[in-house]
């Protein structure tokens, strides 16, 4: 396994496909055509057939949409991808806009009158499909469901296959739960939501519900397929044929009937006349539709699945434990490797991130990455969520910054770490600025909490030092994490935005504030962090959560400023660099695990 870059980076890649697509659109009498980056399964990241806004536009980001118009297309990106959209698009035909600030609504305001544009049912959520619909209103204009969707249609010669990996059981020595256990306690949620079943569609939520995994996407095990899980536990479950191995059937069990997807629409016709638990945010309203002309009583609510997978049992714990500190092996090999060859070498980003995928690989137990590796020298460390491109490409350069951002997927946890290094000598700016960032990270890592608490009200704790100096940053500070799923889970996160989910026991969040200072260099410290049970403080009255690290490779001593640490932030400091080499040291050796003793050292 290697680290696959995209190089469609060519602007007529997309391009081209637009006469195709909107020779389709004619056929079917539609002015328009909604082009959204999620797929049939509302997936963040998707295998190459189901990369519809890359095939039309050539903008390859894991979020983004697309509307082609008779005369006009759109391609709208956040702020993670404004180099790269604009590497991948070509703007004289494609209009390049905020996902966030106005987004695909704001487009549709300004829709030509009488206009109809067609939208996919099985691409949009119900949820997101209603505010399109209420924004192309305000235009004069209309949302039109197609049966077939015209892009498809456009993309049939040479579009790949649907992917077909071999669905293997995952074993109960890394889930700590049966999948029969699992499903009788979602049976009883379906009950509890006055359901007679549930229909789920997630990926994660299957491959959690039934203990498998699966390849069909990239950075993230998942097996692409659909359930219907009824409240007595008992389950049908559609999966590809071609996917099915030979231990699976019996890995199941009796109560889970394996069928073939062509089945779905016959089994969902058949629950005419009951009450069916879909989630709107993550169901496609193609779902809601089918029911609902069977004669089914859609009852809307979160997935039954969503809340248990988020909180994390002991064995899900311990295992992401083991994973972190064998990774932290890797990722300290890695800054061991930065602070000497690469000080002297000064290699391209593209460079350094196969270096740390590299090291990451010599544990024997990488099993992919869990997400494409994000390694920012400079200016370009200043985007939050850069990804190397080759027109973009830089060589780290003395007295700069090198941001670096991966993970790993292991059969036991899923990581995600930051680090950010200085260059040579760092400037007295650079030290100030890391450290304020350090000191909103420990004061997350730090924090006691009461149950109840959301992430958003936890949020201004890692953001007030740079405050307190007129300074912020434009992402969340933390977002949850799956255990060998994917590298972003919700409900739980922690961000300035409203989020009503409260932090639960053996929730997965990261902690990851930064600071970046456009055209010079960025600076993020991430390490992931669970949820503990609430434990009372001497003195105290009520019960108190908080978060117990996971991560352990060790921060930049050349970019702190000792000064700027109160006692305490400076105990934080050398109390978890001493749990780093007591933790991460072991499985080192030779120079590696000498930079490591020197780099875990107590301030000075």
């Amino acid at each position: 396994m290697r680290q696959t870059y995209d190089e469609t980076t060519d602007p007529s890649f997309g391009a081209k496909h637009l006469p195709r697509v909107r020779a389709k659109m004619a056929e079917q009498g539609l002015d328009g055509l909604l082009v959204p980056h999620e797929d049939e399964h509302q997936n963040e990241y998707l295998p190459a057939a189901n990369d519809r806004l890359a095939w039309v536009s050539g903008f390859t980001g894991s979020a983004g949409a697309g509307v082609v118009m008779k005369d006009r297309a759109a391609v709208f990106a956040d702020g993670r991808y404004t180099v790269q959209v604009r590497a991948q698009v070509d703007p004289a035909q494609f209009e390049i806009l905020d996902l966030v600030e106005g987004g695909v609504p704001a487009y549709l305001e300004r829709a030509p009158k009488g206009s109809v544009i067609g939208y996919d049912p099985r691409l949009h959520s119900p949820d997101a499909l209603a505010t399109l619909k209420r924004a192309a209103k305000k235009a004069g204009a209309e949302l039109k469901p197609v049966d077939v969707n015209p892009l498809d249609l456009a993309w049939a010669e040479d579009r790949p296959g649907q992917p077909t990996a071999p669905v293997v059981p995952h074993e109960d020595r890394y889930t700590g739960e049966t999948s029969a256990a699992k499903r009788a306690r979602i049976g009883e949620a379906v009950a509890k939501a006055g359901a007679d079943a549930t229909v789920l569609t997630a990926p994660a939520s299957i491959a959690w519900l039934f203990n498998i995994r699966g390849g069909d996407v990239i950075r993230t095990p998942l097996p692409l397929a659909q359930a219907v899980v009824k409240s007595d536990g008992s389950a049908r479950l559609f999966l590809d044929p071609r996917k099915v191995t030979n231990e699976l059937p019996a890995w199941l069990g009796d109560a889970v009937t394996l069928e073939s997807p062509d089945a779905l629409e016959g089994a969902l016709d058949a629950l005419s006349g009951q009450k069916v638990l879909v989630d709107p945010g993550q169901s496609s309203a193609w779902y809601f539709d089918r029911l609902q002309n069977a004669g089914a009583a859609v009852v809307r609510g979160m997935d039954p699945c969503t809340l248990p997978r988020a909180s994390k049992n002991p064995v899900e714990i311990e295992g992401t434990r083991q994973a972190h500190i064998r990774d932290g092996a890797a990722l300290t090999r890695f800054l061991h490797w930065v602070d000497t060859v690469a000080q002297e070498t000064l290699p391209s980003e593209r460079e350094v991130a196969e270096a740390l995928e590299r090291f990451r690989e010599e544990t024997g137990a990488l099993k992919d990455l869990s997400f494409d590796t994000i390694a920012g020298a400079g200016p370009n460390g200043a985007l939050p969520h850069y990804k190397p491109v080759t027109r973009t490409i830089r060589r780290i350069e003395k007295g700069s910054l090198l941001l670096v951002d991966g993970g790993g997927q292991y059969l036991d946890g899923t990581t995600d770490v930051t680090r950010t290094m200085a260059v040579g000598e760092a400037t007295a700016d650079q030290r100030r600025m890391f450290t304020l960032v350090l000191k909103g990270h420990i004061a997350m890592a730090t924090v006691r909490f009461p149950a109840g608490t959301t992430g958003h009200q936890l949020d201004a704790l890692a953001r007030l030092p740079l405050w307190m100096q007129g300074f912020d940053y434009d992402h969340g500070t933390g977002h949850g994490v799956g255990s060998y799923l994917g590298v972003h889970e919700g409900p739980q996160r922690i961000a300035k935005a409203v989020n009503t989910q409260p932090l639960l026991t053996g929730m997965i969040l990261s902690n990851e504030p930064g600071y970046y200072r456009e055209g010079h260099w960025g600076i993020r410290i991430e390490t992931l962090q669970v949820v503990t049970a609430p434990t009372a403080i001497p003195g105290g009255e009520r019960p108190m959560h908080g978060f117990e690290q996971l991560t352990f490779a060790p921060l930049d001593r050349k970019l702190i400023d000792v000064d700027l640490l109160t006692p305490d932030e400076r105990a934080y400091v050398d109390a978890y660099h001493a749990e780093t080499w007591a933790k991460v040291g072991p499985l080192l050796d030779g120079e590696s695990k000498a930079w490591l003793e020197t780099a875990c050292a107590p301030l000075k």
